[in-house]
This record gives C-alpha cells, structure tokens and sequence, in this order.
C-alpha cells in the first residue's frame, strides 16, 4: 500500500500517536504537579529495558514494555519511599533515585551489552526520521514498527482515560474524596504511571525518551492555559500533539535538522503561544482585562465625583471637564477618554460645559458610596 511506502507520513503519523498517546497521560500527571516524574521514568527505564534483555535477550516487545513499566513503578515507589523519611523533600528524592537506575542501567549496558543493538544516546534522543526503514509484514503490506506499537499504545491509553475517566478526574483533584468512595486512588496513580512507562519504552525507537518528556508536559501544559475543562484539555492537548508533529517535520525538512528536536521544539511555540493569547490566561487576556477593569474603575471614579458635587452650589465649578485635572489629576487627554467612555456607557451626559449624572450614572455612584455610608454610620 503507497501509504505506508510514503516516509514523510509515517514520520508525521508516529510523531503525532506519540504525542497523543503521551498527553493522555501526561494531562493527569500536570494537572496532579506530577510532570516531572515523566522526566524520572524516561531516563530510569534503561535500567528496566537492560535487565529484561539480561533476563530474556529481547531487545523488543511486551516484555520490554512489561519491563519499563515495572521499572516506573519501581522508580516512583523509590522516590516516595526515601520522602517518607522527611530526610529530603519529593522533588530531592526523584532527582536522586532516578540518576542512580538510569547510571546502573548505562554501566549494565556498557558490561554485559556492548554487542548488543541497545544504545543509551538511541533510547534517550531516539531517531524519527528512520522509523519508516524498521517494518513488519502485515497482510503483505510493510508497516513501519514504530507506528504499530504507537498506535495500540495510543489505544491503550485512551481506553484506560475513557474507562477509568470519573476514577481519574477524582483522583486528581480530590484524592480524599476518591479514598472514600472506594476508588482506590494510588492504583489508579500507579496503573498511570505504569503506562507512561510503557509509552516511553515504546516510543524510545522514534523520537527517544527524552523528546517523549516534551510531549507528555508541554501540550497539556498548553491545554491547561487555554481551558478549566478536563475533557477539552485532553482533546486541545492531542490537537496540539498533531500540530507539532506536522509542522516539526516540515519545518525540520526545510531546515534540514533533526526532525524529533523540531517536532518538541514546536510544542513549545504553542505552549508560548497559549501563554500570550490563552483567552482567559493568556498574558495579553489579563492585560486586556486588567485594562477594562481600570478602564471601568475610571468611569466609576468619575461618577462619585460628579454625584458628591451634583446639586451642591460649587457643582457649575466642580463637574466640568477642567476641574478633573485639580481634583482627580487627570490630564486633559485622560480625561477626556474617560468622559468619552462614560457617555458611551450611558452613564453622564453633557450639558454645554457642564457634566450631568443619566440615572443609570446615578445609581452606579449609590451603589459605589452605599457601603462607605454604611460603614461610617
């Protein structure tokens, strides 16, 4: 089948089922503050891949996959066992225990493997660009190896989110509550962690454990910024997976670099993307609001001074526009925006020179001073 004789798709396709696969996972570990134990298991699960090729001579296939899973859980438990002694703090105990494995694993490597296709800098940075060379016989079609393995790891993990999905949400954001109703919430944290070991042995032949990290925290991170809903973060996470993956390879092409290093490289443009435009945390929303709000503070402000002086004898001198300078220190562009704006909210109106309250301007001022009043009585 052409398809799967087409390099450029099946790079594209493999980087994207890694992304997806890896932000499934990866939007629960964020959301937990547990992202980085993503970085431990990539790097420990050397040490599992080389001991089940010690055990079994197998450089490929469940029992690897077995293994790394085993070897995250492993590594986590570790790191939580040596934080029980208060002796060091959670992140300290996983920046220990996991250079420790990942040095193991590199001097097993190195003593008992050397002949051995298992390189550390292959399992670390991986190599997309070469995953439509390794292929399987399938129905007499060659299908790349990689693209297999990432498509039923990528089923794997959205039946265990589609399945374990209310067990997943209470875990992550009530794991008390979760506790209570029976959910079993370290299982749940294991059997999560388990599959992030097992995605990142699978996708070490393509884009390496390293870059893996990329995609299991920057598109959710993005789709974290960009929206509170659980459900459209994972769907907004894999889109930014695909889009990564897509524009990485054209973009690593024309520049002829590596392919992986571009694809996560593009995860971060989104992620700062998202950062500036999100439109409820993005950096140019909140300057957008914080400038209504001052904005809408302005208008109000002019308002109660135009209601403490309205009917008074000094109000022909007081609610003019040049006696905002004095008592307000606007300057005259300022606040000349600001009576601009209140004529447009409906809130004053303008008799000659004179600065008159509409009702709606009137009753904004009471129920702006109301609790002053209040308080002072």
């Amino acid at each position: 089948m052409a398809l799967f004789q087409t390099p450029s798709l099946m790079i594209v396709m493999t980087g994207a089922l890694v992304g997806i696969a890896a932000s499934l996972l990866g939007t629960f570990l964020v959301l937990r503050g547990s992202s980085m134990l993503s970085d431990a298991i990539s790097h420990s699960i050397v040490f599992g891949i080389v001991i089940v090729w010690l055990l079994t001579r197998q450089q490929t296939g469940p029992f690897q996959i077995a293994g790394a899973a085993l070897t995250g859980i492993f590594t986590v438990f570790l790191s939580e066992l040596l934080a029980s002694t208060k002796r060091v703090k959670n992140d300290a105990a996983i920046g220990l225990v996991f250079p420790v494995l990942f040095s193991i694993g590199v001097l097993l490597l190195n003593v008992y493997a050397r002949d051995v296709h298992i390189d550390e800098h292959m399992v670390l940075l991986g190599e997309i660009g070469f995953v439509w060379l390794n292929t399987l016989d399938i129905a007499g079609y060659p299908v790349p190896q990689a693209l297999l393995s990432m498509s039923l790891m990528t089923l794997l993990n959205l039946a265990f989110v589609t399945i374990f999905f209310k067990e997943l949400k209470l875990a992550t954001f009530d794991e008390a509550l979760a506790k209570a109703l029976g959910f079993a919430p370290v299982a749940i944290f294991y059997a999560l962690l388990a599959l992030t070991s097992a995605t990142a042995v699978a996708a070490f032949d393509s884009v390496g454990a390293v870059l893996f990290i990329a995609f299991v925290i920057v598109p959710p991170s993005a789709a974290y910024l960009l929206t509170d809903r659980l459900t459209l973060m994972l769907l907004c996470g894999s889109i930014i997976s695909i889009a990564s993956s897509i524009s990485g390879y054209f973009l690593a092409v024309a520049w002829n670099v590596s392919i992986g290093g571009v694809m996560a490289v593009m995860t971060g443009v989104f992620l700062m993307a998202a950062f500036l435009l999100g439109p409820r945390y993005g950096l140019v929303a909140q300057i957008l609001r914080r400038r209504g709000l001052e904005q809408s503070n302005e208008c109000r402000t002019l308002a109660v001074h135009l209601y403490n002086h309205e009917d008074q004898p000094e109000q022909a001198a007081e609610n003019v526009t040049r006696a905002l300078h004095d008592h307000l220190m606007w300057d005259e562009a300022r606040a000349t925006q600001v009576l601009i704006r209140s004529i447009d909210q409906g809130l004053v109106t303008r008799n000659g020179d004179l600065l008159q309250l509409t009702e709606k301007g009137r009753a904004e001022a009471r129920r702006i001073l109301e609790p002053w009043r209040m308080a002072g009585a």
